[in-house]
């Protein structure tokens, strides 16, 4: 049920726009405390941050803290954000020691 005041989106137009997520999304990369990277995409940077070093972010993370941020890019789009992870998650050990230097761009 729709909160007093709004409507649902009628046609297709109306609903692509309420589909698109804008804001800030971040693409990043951590360093583990055992020499591994981690890669994910969040809305809150700071926030993800701190919970993969409390323990209580992703799964793999757990074990593996403190971790500290190497890499982190803005995206506008949520879509776009996503995207980039898949693509840094493909590359190899040596692509990713290159782009946390700076020395490639995704």
């Amino acid at each position: 049920m729709l909160p007093i005041g709004q409507r649902r989106a009628t046609t297709n137009e109306e609903k692509i726009v309420i589909m698109k997520r804008k804001g800030s999304f971040f693409v990043y990369i951590v360093l583990c405390s055992r020499g591994t990277y981690y890669t994910g995409y969040t809305s809150d940077l700071e926030k993800r941050i701190k919970l993969h070093n409390s323990g209580t972010g992703a799964k793999y993370l757990r074990g593996r803290a403190p971790v500290k941020l190497v890499y982190a890019r803005e995206y506008k789009y949520y879509k776009n954000a996503v995207k980039a992870e898949i693509a840094i998650k493909k590359l190899t050990r040596k692509q990713k020691d290159e782009l946390t230097a700076g020395k490639i761009i995704i």
